[in-house]
């Protein structure tokens, strides 16, 4: 039987096993010296030339859902600020590539493939942040072509440090998600300004102030007042991702619990001889497996256009991230004391693994994105 696109969903071919455990290997042997020698919260620029050197960056742009997946997952596995920066370019760079003008891209996207300049989405606000379409940064129109933007937006991964920033503001005051424009905004614009702020994850996140920013039409990514299907689209395409990222870091919480519990002594014999351990061992995996499964599965559908993409797209990132969140948590517990100490791999993965299950839309969201699409396709239906 010959194979077809969907059968990615669950099985990979061995030069996609292959290029997985390369970077696996890139990961945890080229990448994590650098993510060490990095600072916590702010933007690693030696981490993204070495992304950029490698052509990692370059794939963001050229490739699918798919490959986004397995790169995230393989990265994680072995660097999760190598995953980071790799995915908060391609996020912040997205809009760029998908909607961008010809200037816009030349300008931008070679410098982001080669990790010279640093991208943000900046959506989320301090009183829009699940619910995206109550944005309330402010466009308001300076003559024909022309805005000021005024407002500020909140947990913004790469702030204050990116180089531009896509961002979205409301055009049409009362419309909803209707009256929304992306802009991609350079960060040496007057007017804008950032602060860092100190997060539970390590990675960088920040707050932008917008005080009568000019843009222009020449600014405008997509369509004035259509901007929403940017965010949306965007998402829909990371969405998956998350769950990968969440699947990697999984996967080596639980690579970390079999060395362990196979070879700690305990009660006359080695841990993974206790019944309890064993069955909670067996559980991580089962629901890590799941995960990926759906992953890829929400992926594939991503690149062969199918209809229920954002179906698909939130149930991965639901399934991924909560099972992650229970695969550390699980992975701590069995290790016990040593891995609540600072620098152990588990003590980086318990922070880590907290955020994807709300950035990005959470879990609530997911759950309530996936009961309009079934409700919508049940009256369609009927």
């Amino acid at each position: 039987m010959e194979k077809g696109p969907a059968m990615t969903a669950f099985s990979l071919e061995p030069a996609q096993l292959a290029w997985c455990a390369e970077l696996r290997t890139l990961a945890a042997e080229r990448l994590r010296p650098l993510a060490g020698k990095g600072e916590p919260g702010r933007v690693n620029r030696a981490l993204l030339a070495e992304l950029g050197g490698l052509g990692l960056l370059g794939r963001l742009f050229s490739s699918g859902a798919l490959d986004l997946c397995l790169m995230r997952e393989s990265l994680a596995h072995g660097c999760t600020e190598a995953e980071t920066a790799l995915a908060l370019q391609g996020l912040g760079a997205h809009p760029v590539h998908a909607h961008g003008t010809g200037s816009q891209r030349a300008r931008w996207l070679p410098r982001v493939a080669d990790g010279t300049a640093v991208a943000a989405f900046a959506l989320s606000e301090p009183g829009a942040g699940s619910d995206a379409a109550a944005l309330a940064l402010r466009a308001e129109g300076d003559g024909p072509g022309h805005w000021r933007l005024t407002g500020r937006k909140c947990w913004i991964s790469n702030a204050p440090e990116a180089d531009f920033y896509t961002v979205f503001a409301r055009t049409a005051p009362g419309a909803g998600a209707r009256g929304v424009t992306a802009f991609l905004v350079p960060a040496d614009r007057p007017g804008l300004t950032g602060t860092g702020l100190d997060m539970l994850s390590p990675h960088p996140i920040g707050a932008l102030d917008f005080d009568a920013v000019p843009v222009t039409a020449d600014d405008v990514l997509g369509e004035v007042d259509r901007g929403f299907r940017v965010a949306m689209g965007t998402l829909n395409l990371f969405r998956p991702s998350v769950g990968a990222f969440a699947v990697g870091m999984a996967r080596a919480a639980l690579d970390a619990t079999l060395a362990h519990t196979a070879g700690r002594d305990a009660f006359g014999g080695k841990l993974r001889d206790l019944q309890t351990v064993a069955h909670t061992v067996a559980e991580m995996a089962l629901r890590t497996e799941a995960a990926r499964l759906m992953v890829y599965a929400a992926a594939t559908a991503y690149d062969t256009g199918a209809p229920d993409v954002p179906q698909r797209a939130a149930m991965a990132k639901l399934l991924a991230t909560e099972t992650a969140q229970y695969v550390v948590d699980s992975a701590v517990q069995l290790h016990g004391a040593g891995a609540l100490q600072r620098g152990h791999l588990l003590e980086h993965l318990y922070r880590e693994v907290r955020a994807p299950r709300i950035y990005e839309g959470a879990s609530e969201v997911q759950r309530g994105i996936i009961a309009k699409e079934l409700y919508a396709a049940h009256q369609e239906a009927r």
